[in-house]
């Protein structure tokens, strides 16, 4: 077996013409998307439990790592929203060190699944299912900035969604009107200065004027809730706010803290309890991915190797948790803007990590500044882009009944309990609803006598019928039970099956218990215009000559004279049915 080629993108850029023109590309587009990534990574880190610069080491190691080694030429990967509802539970249970243990377990599966080519399987997940998902995704998202919005002090934090409403709207008294104000402020920048000056990304001016008002509300004593006070690093014994303006260190995920603050005890019943988010990581990632992958092929013209872009995937989840860094995949919004600002290559991924170390290295002390607030706004709106309203409004309109059905089981499910078990229950609904419709393409109907002249002037005793369709577990039984109801004084059962493309082991069976069926009442059966893949399939079975009763024939007019012949008519009567045919 062939192995999934790394650096395909890389090989790829050299193949079109990398020139110093376009590497001028690269680092415009990389220092634009990393202005962008930069509060982006700390507020994703922040909703999935743990501190802002976690976010920041994820792009630092994985987002040129994934350039590197990945399938797509203009991915940007780093944290995504997509992984809140999967990493904040992790992050509640096991702590950081079991979150980045999760991560690593991921990468994993994800290389195994480009090493097993896996890249096209996930071309096969239905889109009400990941339009449902990404739905419910965005409103728990949402629903968990209100807190920092509003300023309300929670007395715990709830897993389940409906007790989260139910504590926020107990925790409404508590409300903060320098936050309230801070929040509003910051979504309001965020809604309209795209419509004014679209070329500066908005969120950078909503954090800016979010920190100065901040700043000036502190002046008329309305408290402001800052990144500095909720978060701080220590640095030779030292405690000091904010992120820490150096480098992460390599720690394995183990030697980190769990949930109760104490190292996390490596053993096979802590990589059973990980082994599922894992799973549901690397699902959510490969999907995330390809889909961005998809993305930027439509609006380049290229073509991504998925399976390149998968064990990319794996070795950036691999490592960087070996550093801090949290889950990541390609984000469709960051990579949409590498491509709009000139992007040709990974080195515009490589350059937006290398934006994003500058700023660690010098401007960490300022991150302080930022209100949590402001961080919460931001991701509302990230919600609200992601959750993608009136598209499910529309699709809920055009789409059948049964996409409407998985797509709102989905939503529902991903918000009341968790994305896992909705994509689980989307995909097993879907399957279902998808063997409904192949079991409707399938019937088995009677031959009209004027449908081929074979069938004229047959005697009672023959009766002709052509199955239509697929024959697999869900349509053989009802496709074969109406070969069941005959007369006393049926001989003999033509079937015409030049439409049956397949067949699987289910209908293999039913096939032969209608051909005992028939053996015991004494009736020939004739396949007709079977194909060489079905006819081979039903040998292997068993299905041979059994007692001269089971007969393949071409067409219609071989299977009349062989069923003239069981029937031992007349001999002067038998000549002229295959003089007819030339037999």
């Amino acid at each position: 077996m062939q192995l999934p080629a790394l650096f395909a993108a890389l090989q790829q850029s050299r193949r079109v013409g990398f020139t110093a023109q376009k590497l001028r590309g690269d680092l415009i587009a990389g220092l634009t998307v990393g202005i962008i990534a930069i509060p982006l990574a700390m507020a994703l880190a922040i909703a999935v439990g743990v501190a802002p610069q976690h976010g920041l080491y994820t792009i630092l190691i994985a987002a040129p790592l994934i350039a590197l080694t990945g399938g797509s030429r203009f991915n940007v990967s780093g944290p995504t929203a997509a992984f809140v509802v999967i990493l904040l539970p992790i992050t509640h249970k096991f702590g950081i060190g079991g979150l980045l243990l999760c991560t690593s377990m991921a990468g994993m599966i994800l290389l195994a699944m480009g090493l097993l080519r896996a890249g096209k399987l996930i071309e096969f997940i239905p889109y009400p299912v990941t339009l449902g998902f990404t739905a419910g995704i965005g409103i728990v998202i949402a629903t968990l900035q209100i807190k920092d919005l509003l300023g309300l002090s929670l007395p715990r934090q709830p897993q389940h969604y409906l007790d989260q409403l139910n504590l926020l709207a107990h925790s409404l008294p508590s409300l903060q009107p320098g936050d309230l104000l801070v929040g509003a402020a910051c979504l309001a920048v965020l809604i309209i200065w795209p419509r004014w000056v679209p070329r500066i990304p908005a969120h950078l001016i909503a954090l800016a004027a979010g920190a100065l008002l901040g700043l000036l509300l502190e002046r008329f004593n309305l408290p402001v809730a800052t990144l500095g006070e909720r978060f701080s690093y220590v640095l030779d014994g030292v405690s000091h706010p904010g992120i820490p303006p150096f480098l992460p260190d390599f720690a394995w995920p183990w030697q980190l803290p769990g949930a109760d603050g104490k190292p996390l005890e490596l053993s096979f019943q802590l990589i059973r309890q990980l082994l599922a988010p894992a799973f549901a990581i690397a699902m959510l990632g490969a999907i995330e991915s390809l889909l961005c992958a998809v993305v930027a092929d439509g609006m380049t013209g290229s073509k991504h190797d998925p399976n390149a872009e998968l064990m990319g995937q794996g070795l950036g989840n691999l490592i960087a948790p070996l550093f801090g860094g949290i889950t990541a995949t390609a984000a469709i919004a960051r990579s949409a803007a590498n491509i709009r600002a000139g992007a040709f290559s990974p080195f515009a991924a490589i350059t937006h990590a290398g934006v994003v170390l500058l700023a660690i290295l010098l401007l960490a002390p300022l991150f302080s500044y930022l209100p949590m607030a402001a961080m919460a706004a931001l991701l509302l709106m990230v919600a609200w882009n992601m959750s993608e309203p009136a598209h499910v409004l529309h699709t809920l309109r055009i789409a059948p009944r049964s996409d409407v059905l998985v797509l709102l089981t989905c939503l529902l499910l991903t918000v009341i309990f968790d994305m896992v078990l909705a994509v689980s229950v989307g995909l097993l609904l879907a399957a279902g609803i998808f063997i409904k419709r192949m079991s409707d393409l399938t019937d088995t109907a009677a031959l009209p006598k004027h449908f081929h002249q074979a069938l004229d002037n047959l005697p009672g005793q023959v009766l002709a019928y052509a199955i239509r369709g697929p024959l697999f577990f869900g349509a053989a039984e009802k496709a074969l039970s109406v070969l069941r109801r005959l007369n006393p004084e049926v001989k003999v059962v033509i079937v015409e099956m030049s439409a049956v493309p397949m067949l699987d082991m289910t209908a293999l069976a039913a096939l032969e218990n209608l051909l005992h069926d028939y053996q015991r009442q004494d009736i020939g059966l004739i396949l007709v215009g079977t194909s060489a893949n079905v006819r081979l399939k039903l040998r292997r079975a068993g299905m041979h000559l059994e007692g001269a009763r089971l007969a393949y024939r071409s067409n219609l007019q071989q299977a009349r004279v062989k069923a003239l012949q069981w029937l031992e008519l007349p001999a002067e009567e038998l000549v002229a049915e295959q003089s007819g045919t030339g037999t």
